[in-house]
């Protein structure tokens, strides 16, 4: 599984792994699952801040949870030591948007992260989601993107 080819193609490249706002750690690896924290969406290494319905369109918020489903990529690459061969199956991915209280478009958002992860991982990035609208996420940010993903024995 090349990931960074695939990246290439679609013009993007890995972040550096952002570090933890709290206590708590990016990844905990267990029983053959990553399970990922959280990722915010980060441009220009900034966290992309705003309300959906409010003032972000569904494309900008679209274009936040492919930022944080790159983010959870580059969680991944962190966690696995770079070796893609390890994943199997991106199981389930957490969306939660920051949605004013008439907005209800929040699995289109959510949309950007699970398209990404078709793209980058094939048939094993089709996964189970959820897509939440929430009042406010951390930092204000606009979309938070957490994720389980099955990887094989090291």
């Amino acid at each position: 599984m090349d990931i960074t080819a695939k990246l290439a193609e679609l013009g993007l490249e890995l972040p550096k792994p952002a570090a933890p706002v709290a206590a708590y750690v990016p990844v905990v690896e267990h029983g053959g699952l990553l399970h990922i924290s959280g990722q915010l969406p980060f441009r220009g290494g900034e966290v992309v801040t705003g309300r959906l319905g409010t003032d972000m369109d569904e494309a900008s918020g679209y274009d936040a949870a492919r930022r944080c489903a790159l983010m959870i990529v580059a969680q991944i690459g962190r966690a696995l030591g770079g070796d893609w061969s390890r994943v199997e199956k991106i199981v389930k991915l957490g969306v939660f948007v920051n949605s004013a209280a008439d907005f209800t478009a929040q699995p289109k958002v959510a949309n950007g992260a699970s398209e990404l992860m078709e793209s980058l991982f094939g048939e094993a990035g089709r996964h189970a989601r959820s897509a939440v609208g929430v009042t406010v996420l951390p930092l204000g940010a606009a979309v938070e993107v957490d994720a389980i993903v099955a990887v094989k024995p090291a």
